[in-house]
């Protein structure tokens, strides 16, 4: 079991949007404090994308094949997690937080895990596969506490 010490950072993150919470008490009964969001504009990739794919010739006479298009709208998500990352990293060589949760689907957590500096992920003490930015926050602290028992 992992417990939810005073002072442990909890990210709540998708790949669009990500809420720091700060415990204020114990693991018995967390109080989760949001004290920054950081929240990124993605339109769709329709929204995005300036030009209609491109064709090539194809082999054969009079063949053209249409390429796909780079898909903007995926890109920004990746650039999420990397630059959440980095902001982790910042943030740990300041000394503000010694342990941390990550709640996130398990494809962001996956983005982040490869982004995330050696000097972050050491402070991982549980990751929690859930997608929960948009839940209350009594909602995210009863469903934290819940994951860590069950660890």
């Amino acid at each position: 079991m992992t417990e939810l010490k005073k002072g442990t950072w909890v990210v709540v993150t998708d790949s669009e949007k990500a809420l720091f919470l700060r415990n204020l008490t114990d693991h018995d009964d967390p109080n989760l404090d949001v004290f920054d969001e950081e929240e990124q504009e993605n339109p769709s990739d329709r929204e995005q994308g300036a030009n209609k794919p491109g064709r090539m010739h194809d082999t054969g006479m009079g063949h053209r094949s249409s390429m796909d298009d780079t898909d903007w709208h995926e890109l920004q998500k990746e650039r999420f997690a990397a630059d959440l990352a980095e902001h982790l990293y910042e943030e740990a060589h300041k000394g503000a937080f010694d342990e941390l949760v990550l709640v996130a689907s398990p494809q962001v957590l996956g983005d982040l895990r490869r982004e995330m500096h050696k000097e972050v992920a050491a402070k991982v003490v549980a990751e929690v596969p859930k997608t929960l930015t948009n839940h209350p926050v009594d909602k995210i602290e009863s469903l934290v506490k819940k994951e860590l028992d069950a660890a």
